[in-house]
C-alpha cells in the first residue's frame, strides 16, 4: 500500500514538473508559451527556443519586399472592389513591367482593363484599397537611390495624416505581422503575438511539411476563442525553410474594431528566389476595411510577379 502511494506521488510530481516528457515530448514550454510539436518535429530534434527566437527576429519576409526596389520584374495585377452583396463595383486588371536601370526604377503599363468607377476624372484611384496597392506595387515617374537594406528600417506614421497615415498603418500590418506597431491607436500592443504577454491568447504549434518542393517547419498561431477581442492577428501560419529559416510562405488573418476604423483582412504570400534574392511571387489580399470619414471598402487584390531581372 505504501509503495502504491509513493508511486502515485512520484508520478504526480513528474506530471507537474515534466509534462512534456510524459506527453511523449509533444509539447514544450518556451518562456510562457506552450507549443505543441508534431512527431516529426520531435524526431528532428528541433531546438525550439532557438527557432522561436529566429521567428521573432526574422527579417526575411520584409527583406523580400524590399528586394523589389532593386530588381526588374513583370507583374499581373488584379484589383476588384465589391459591394455589400459581393457584386463587383469596379475592377482593374493590368500587366506592368518594372525596369531597373542606373540605380533608378520606372514602370511601364503593358496592358490595362478597367471597369466601373476605379478611377476619378483625374485618373486617380477612387478607393484607398487600390491606392494602397498602387503605393506598394506601382511606380509613378522615376524612383532613384533606393536599396534593400532592412536593418534599422522602421515604419512610422510621423508627419502623416488622413489617408496617407491609414495606408502606412496598413503597410505596418502587411510587412511586420507579429511585431509591435507604434502609431496604431488602441492596438499597438495587440500585434505582438510572439511575446510572453500574449502567450495565453494563442494556441501554438510547429509541424513539418513540404511546401513548393521545399522542406519547411510550419509555425501556427491561432487565437483562442475567448481571447478574440484582445488581439489583432487572429491566425498566422508561416512556412520556414528548414535549412535557412527564410520565410517560404505565409497566410494571416487580421481583424479589429475601434471608433476610428475596423477591418477584417486575410492575406497570403508565396515566395520564390531570383538568384540570391528572396522575392514575393504571389500576394493575395481580401479585405473589408472601414476608415473614419470614408466609405467601407470591400477589396480583393492579387499580384503575380515573375520574369525577375
Amino acid at each position: 500500500m505504501k509503495l502504491k502511494v509513493v508511486t502515485a506521488f512520484f508520478c504526480s510530481c513528474l506530471y507537474y514538473i515534466c509534462p512534456a516528457q510524459l506527453a511523449g515530448d509533444s509539447t514544450v514550454t518556451v518562456g510562457k508559451k506552450i507549443i505543441t510539436l508534431s512527431e516529426v518535429v520531435v524526431n528532428n530534434k528541433l531546438n525550439v527556443p532557438a527557432f522561436i527566437e529566429k521567428i521573432k527576429n526574422d527579417t526575411s519576409f520584409y527583406k523580400a519586399f524590399r528586394n523589389l526596389r532593386i530588381l526588374g520584374f513583370t507583374a499581373i495585377n488584379d484589383i476588384r472592389m465589391n459591394d455589400a452583396d459581393g457584386k463587383p463595383k469596379a475592377s482593374l486588371h493590368s500587366t506592368t513591367k518594372q525596369i531597373r536601370r542606373n540605380n533608378c526604377r520606372t514602370m511601364q503599363t503593358l496592358q490595362e482593363q478597367v471597369t466601373g468607377n476605379m478611377y476619378d476624372e483625374n485618373h486617380q484611384f477612387n478607393y484607398y484599397t487600390a491606392q494602397m496597392y498602387a503605393s506598394l506595387f506601382f511606380t509613378k515617374d522615376s524612383v532613384c537611390g533606393e536599396d534593400n537594406i532592412v536593418s534599422g528600417t522602421t515604419f512610422s506614421t510621423k508627419g502623416k495624416s488622413g489617408l496617407e497615415k491609414n495606408k502606412e498603418q496598413l503597410k505596418m500590418l502587411f510587412f511586420n505581422p507579429g511585431r509591435r506597431i507604434n502609431g496604431l491607436p488602441f492596438m499597438s500592443n495587440k500585434t505582438e503575438i510572439y511575446t510572453d504577454d500574449m502567450a495565453d491568447k494563442y494556441d501554438m504549434a510547429i509541424d513539418f511539411a513540404v511546401h513548393n518542393k521545399t522542406n519547411c517547419y510550419v509555425f501556427t498561431q491561432k487565437v483562442k476563442p475567448q481571447s478574440k477581442d484582445d488581439v489583432v492577428i487572429d491566425e498566422m501560419i508561416t512556412w520556414f525553410n528548414d535549412k535557412t529559416f527564410e520565410v517560404v510562405a505565409r497566410t494571416y488573418s487580421l481583424s479589429y474594431s475601434a471608433a476610428v476604423y475596423n477591418f477584417k483582412v486575410t492575406m497570403e504570400v508565396e515566395m520564390t528566389h531570383y538568384g540570391e534574392y528572396l522575392v514575393p511571387a504571389l500576394i493575395r489580399y481580401v479585405g473589408n476595411w472601414k476608415v473614419i470619414f470614408k466609405k467601407r471598402e470591400r477589396g480583393i487584390f492579387t499580384a503575380t510577379l515573375f520574369d525577375f531581372n
